[in-house]
């Protein structure tokens, strides 16, 4: 099971900040901004195998579920 941020959000985040950069603001002038969307992924396969079960209300509520 992961649960973290999701990259090609992030990634969108990054191309703003680049195109600021490029129109001549300095970096230190950008604000921080925070991760807002989070992706849970459930790897099912590699579970059985360590013997891990997980209820279905977490395999429901996963992003992708591997199977």
């Amino acid at each position: 099971m992961s649960y973290g941020m999701d990259l090609s959000d992030l990634l969108r985040g990054a191309a703003t900040y680049v195109d600021r950069i490029l129109k001549g603001m300095k970096p230190d002038e950008l604000p921080v901004q925070l991760p807002t969307k989070f992706e849970l992924f459930v790897n099912l396969k590699t579970a059985t195998m360590q013997g891990i079960r997980f209820p279905q209300t977490v395999t429901a509520r996963a992003d992708e579920v591997i199977e």
